[in-house]
């Protein structure tokens, strides 16, 4: 078999090997060395200007890489030390001092397949890397597959549980929400008001207009309320047409009458249903919680409740502050 012969034999059987000379020189490259290494460096060029031993250590010549022959050998490319391939040396012309070197990239080929843009054509048909490449695109496939369904299933749960505690019409929370902050609340001690709101002659408002405009007045009366607090207050709506704030962080008395004052003050303005006026006001009744209270939550929402029945049956229109020892009406609106 000559050279030439030869040569054309490894291409196909071994794409991945070199041809040295006695000297070391590299006499014929396979195509996928030369894909990987500078083409026009390769054939004339000695073997340890273009690659490195790593392990074993000390080998610097073709003296010392002959005597490793049939040994796994560790290299990497001079310009790319991070690189590491696997070599093996057998001889092949034992009187001319030849051998042949076969490399790979063992358990690094995703790194080499996407460095240097290989495919399947790049590697001998029968090399397992090949199924081994294909094993990895599948877990990787499946992987990516795998935490796509994971965040849609996450979001598909934030989603219900956004749902769960939110009132539909109004966008607002609903009364589960309201339990479940106002549990946090009492669990820990701290100071806050809740507010008990109530809106008057809004029965008027569906027996004069209909449903519909009873719907568009409860979503403007929404907006308003968010308008009025902070984005640290929790707006709710736990009825047909009851509301409930809870403040957290209160500094004073007067930071609750100012609160409702507003609020009674915009709710007083006419809601435009269709050119019609829907005319409501509300009515007030709220519980300021001291830090370290030994409340529970029913007691609390009781007090905000007695509060506002104050204000009710003082001619609604009116915010009323609960206190333990009696029940006063700091801020009263006309009907």
């Amino acid at each position: 078999m000559n050279n030439v012969q030869l040569n054309a034999m490894m291409d196909v059987l071994c794409p991945m090997h070199v041809l040295l000379e006695k000297d070391g020189t590299i006499s014929h490259a396979g195509p996928t060395v030369q894909k990987i290494c500078p083409p026009d460096r390769l054939v004339g060029s000695s073997f340890f200007d273009l690659f490195a031993v790593k392990r074993p250590k000390g080998i610097r010549n073709i003296e010392a890489l002959r005597r490793r022959a049939g040994s796994k050998l560790h290299i990497s490319l001079r310009d790319d030390p991070d690189s590491d391939l696997k070599a093996v040396l057998v001889p092949y012309d034992i009187d001319n001092g030849k051998v042949v070197i076969n490399l790979s990239f063992g358990i690094s080929i995703l790194d080499g397949v996407r460095t240097y843009a290989l495919s399947n054509a790049d590697f001998a048909a029968t090399d397992l890397a090949i199924e081994m490449l294909y094993l990895i695109e599948a877990k990787s496939a499946a992987m990516d597959a795998s935490r796509q369904l994971n965040l849609r299933l996450q979001g598909a749960k934030i989603a219900a549980e956004e749902q769960a505690f939110t009132d539909t019409l109004t966008g607002l929370k609903n009364r589960r929400a309201l339990d479940h902050v106002l549990t946090r609340l009492v669990s820990t001690q701290a100071s806050f008001a809740v507010m008990q709101i109530d809106l008057d002659f809004f029965k008027a408002v569906n027996d004069t207009f209909g449903h519909a405009a009873g719907d568009h007045v409860l979503q403007a009366v929404a907006q308003i309320m968010v308008e009025e607090t902070r984005n640290a207050d929790t707006v709710a709506r736990v009825g047909g047409d009851e509301f409930t704030l809870i403040l957290p962080n209160v500094g004073s008395e007067q930071m609750l009458l100012s609160i409702g004052d507003r609020l009674i003050e915009r709710l007083e303005n006419p809601i435009k249903f269709q050119g019609n006026p829907c005319n409501i006001s509300a009515s007030i009744g709220t519980v300021w919680i001291q830090e370290g209270h030994m409340l529970d939550a029913k007691d609390i929402l009781a007090d905000a409740d007695m509060a506002l029945y104050q204000s009710k049956n003082a001619g609604r229109s009116r915010q009323t502050l609960f206190q333990k020892t009696d029940i006063v009406a700091p801020s009263i609106w006309a009907d």
